[in-house]
């Protein structure tokens, strides 16, 4: 899957499962959940286990690659947030990475810590992503 002339799409599937490594690897471990749950986003879009393993331990490398619309940015930023639940555990310095993640993938200052808090509140409230993202749109301007 990842040869030597990558696609754009690779390109930002890699970066965003080296973002989600990084956001795991903040508490000084990636819990199991954690890592199972990256390699449930890896393998969705064809990755092999290995593949994402291998990406993780070499994060360094990758490339830091944006989301083009609105809606990639947005499931972007709500697998960060997933995963920064998926050991039960909110660490401050997992919600301060995904606060300023999602101001890297370009949503405003202003409304990152909302948006975060409002991802959260919904996944552990049971709502569906697309729920969330519709509700999100209301107040994101993006």
């Amino acid at each position: 899957m990842f040869g030597f002339f990558e696609s754009e799409e690779t390109k930002k599937l890699k970066s965003h499962i080296a973002n989600l490594g990084a956001l795991a690897k903040i508490d000084g471990h990636v819990d199991p959940n954690e890592m199972n749950f990256i390699i449930s986003i890896g393998k969705k879009h064809g990755m092999k286990a290995d593949e994402v393993r291998h990406l993780i331990s070499n994060a360094e490398k990758t490339e830091p690659q944006i989301p083009t619309n609105d809606s990639d940015r947005f499931d972007q930023i709500y697998d960060l947030v997933e995963m920064m639940l998926a050991d039960g555990i909110v660490d401050e310095n997992e919600m301060e990475f995904c606060i300023n993640m999602a101001a890297r993938l370009g949503f405003k200052k202003s409304i990152v810590g909302v948006l975060v808090r409002k991802i959260t509140m919904g996944v552990k409230d049971g709502l569906t992503r697309e729920h969330i993202k519709h509700e999100a749109q209301a107040f994101l301007n993006y």
